[in-house]
This record gives structure tokens, sequence and C-alpha cells, in this order.
């Protein structure tokens, strides 16, 4: 399996990244890792190797991102407003940083993005925010409300980093239009912890007329590793 380790100072959040790459053709996959993850969290716990012939055959390319939400979302250490500016920064970092990455190393245009739990919403954020530069987002066993993290603090940066919030005003039809060219699949299992908060996100974008598929994987885990590889394989395609 080709595998290659990346780090860089990244301009956008004046720290260095770390990233791995699997593959070297494709459709490009941007990963992103749980709220508790690192860059390796998805081969650490298998995944990787479930998508072995993805890799093998040039299927896809794989590109495990790291995770800031221990400086956003999650740290408690500072203010609500100061997680969201490095929340926004993050995503400034996945625009302007790691999608060229991605381009400069796979010609394919077509661009996916997966996670589970706070990834998922990473994966789902970023691509109703930027609908042109992302055609797929598949999102397993996520949560969308980001006001938990806040402590009751809301502004714009809040609301527009909120899909349960700003994807039900969204008016604009060209937006909509551009959210609803991305495939979205929404996944989660029978005893997953955020079975809810999946079905809530999939009537909001039912809502605005947004189609996407939403699917209940019919099997119970304490251990929802052991799923989402069969999970995040099988919507690959």
């Amino acid at each position: 399996m080709q595998r290659e380790y990346r780090k860089w100072k990244s301009p956008t959040l004046g720290r260095e990244m770390e990233m791995l790459v699997f593959g070297k053709e494709g459709t490009p996959v941007l990963i992103f890792p749980t709220e508790h993850g690192r860059f390796f969290e998805w081969e650490d716990n298998g995944v990787m190797d479930a998508v072995d012939e993805q890799i093998e055959m040039g299927y896809n390319q794989f590109f495990l991102v790291d995770s800031l939400d221990s400086e956003s979302f999650l740290n408690k250490d500072v203010d609500p407003y100061t997680r969201l500016m490095r929340e926004n920064q993050y995503q400034m970092y996945i625009k302007d940083e790691v999608l060229p990455f991605i381009e400069e190393r796979n010609t394919n245009p077509f661009v996916m993005t997966a996670g589970t739990g706070l990834g998922a919403y990473h994966a789902m954020v970023f691509g109703l925010k930027y609908p042109k530069l992302i055609d797929k987002i598949l999102a397993i066993s996520g949560y969308y409300d980001i006001n938990v993290h806040l402590d009751g603090f809301k502004d714009d940066n809040s609301y527009y980093n909120n899909p349960i919030e700003f994807v039900p005003n969204l008016h604009n039809q060209q937006i909509l239009r551009d959210i609803s060219t991305i495939d979205i699949r929404l996944l989660s299992y029978l005893n997953d912890p955020n079975r809810d908060a999946t079905e809530k996100m999939s009537e909001i974008l039912w809502l605005k007329f947004i189609d996407h598929e939403h699917y209940v994987w019919e099997k119970e885990t304490n251990n929802p590793w052991t799923l989402i590889s069969s999970m995040f394989q099988e919507n690959l395609f």
C-alpha cells in the first residue's frame, strides 16, 4: 500500500500541520478525524486496510488531515468567539492549502470529504459553505449543531458555522442549486448516539429540497469503527 507522510508550516494557522496520503491516483477523498483524533486515526482503526483495493487499483487517493478541534471547539481555555475564529482559520487552511495540495497531486476534479463524529461535521460544513469545491460528502455518525461547544454564545460566526441554523434560512437559489449538485450521504447505525442528529440534518436538507441519501445501517455496535470501514467503503462509489 502506497503511504506518504507530509508536514508543512501552515501560514494560515501559524503552526505545523501533518497529513497522510494513501494511493497515487483515483478520486481524491479528504478525511477529517473525530473530535479527539489525529491524522492517523482512520489508519489506526483499520479503515485504510479496508479500502486497500481502492488504493492499489487506483480507484481512490486518500488525504487524511489533522484536526484542530483542541484549539477551536474543544478549547475551554478560551472564549467561544476565539474558538470560532480558530475554526474559521482551519476552514481556510483546508480551502487555501489542503485543496491546492490535492490538486497538485491529483488531476481528478471530483473531490470527496468524509468524517465521523465532529469529523462528519467538518466534512459537511465545508461542503455546504463551499459547494463548488466539493462533489460528494460522506458524513458518518455526525452531529451538526455546534452550539454544544459554544456555551450559549451567538453571533454571525456561530450562525454560519452551524448547519442546522444557516441551512434552513438559505434562500439564494444559486447557492441551493450548487449544494444540490453534491452527492450528500448521511450515515448512521441502529444504536448510533448521533442518530437523531443525523436524522435532523436530513430533515433540514429535505426542507430546502436538497436531494441526499440518509441511510441507517441495520446493525448495532459498541465500537463504531467496526462498522465505519464497511459504511465508508460501500459509499465511496
